[in-house]
């Protein structure tokens, strides 16, 4: 009895073909969650977001500043008809990893919206509804709608979104008047007291340490 016992053993190379399969399966399920479960829990988010804050919008008028979420400080809603005529992204304030699984980021530090300065912004490429998937197809001149609580701005690009990379540790990207430390380099108009904005996100899709960045300026002010 001991030798069947014996014989009827797995072999160690079955254990070990069984743990990659179950590995293997682990990992589609993960990409499959990156790739598709996190898109569709953020485009739902991004609706319900927009919905909640247009109604605050609506009832309350007079009310200054961004609408409180669980998810977040929600302050705009940004359209880029490049994008299509259904895109539309809400901004939250910040730019942690929590805040960019929701829309768009806002810098820390960067100008408000429509005010002089750089309204500076981050958002996913892939995953997490990928807000700017679309970034190198951006074109000079391709207009960034942001609305507001009492306003709409219009900015328009004065670059294209893939006319300039840098490496995550070139924040001058995002100061009040970016200036390009490489001569000749690719920036916004050298004329303080602009009213710019500053998309960036990955440059790749796959790779995350280098990042696309598009400059505008602002061309239009209306009442909402």
């Amino acid at each position: 009895m001991g030798d069947e016992k014996k014989g009827r053993r797995r072999p160690w190379t079955w254990w070990l073909g069984v743990g990659l399969v179950l590995a293997g399966v682990g990992m589609l399920g993960w990409f499959a969650w990156q790739f598709w479960g996190t898109n569709w829990v953020a485009k739902r988010t991004h609706e319900r977001l927009i919905e909640e804050v247009e109604k605050e919008w609506r009832e309350q008028p007079g009310a200054k500043g961004a609408v409180s979420f669980p998810e977040g400080d929600v302050e705009a809603i940004i359209r880029i008809p490049r994008f299509g005529d259904d895109y539309a992204v809400p901004v939250l304030r910040g730019t942690s990893e929590a805040v960019l699984t929701k829309g768009y980021g806002h810098f820390d530090g960067s100008a408000e919206p429509g005010k002089k300065g750089n309204y500076a912004l981050a958002a996913h490429r892939v995953t997490n509804g990928e807000p700017l998937r679309g970034m190198p197809s951006l074109k000079v001149g391709d207009e960034v709608v942001v609305e507001t609580r009492d306003k709409i701005f219009t900015y328009e690009l004065t670059t294209g979104g893939k006319d300039l990379e840098v490496t995550f540790e070139d924040t001058w990207v995002i100061d009040k008047l970016p200036t390009n430390p490489k001569a000749g380099g690719v920036q916004p108009r050298q004329e303080p007291g602009q009213r710019l904005i500053t998309l960036t996100t990955c440059a790749e899709l796959f790779h995350t340490d280098n990042r696309l960045i598009a400059f505008g300026q602002l061309v239009a002010t209306e009442k909402r």
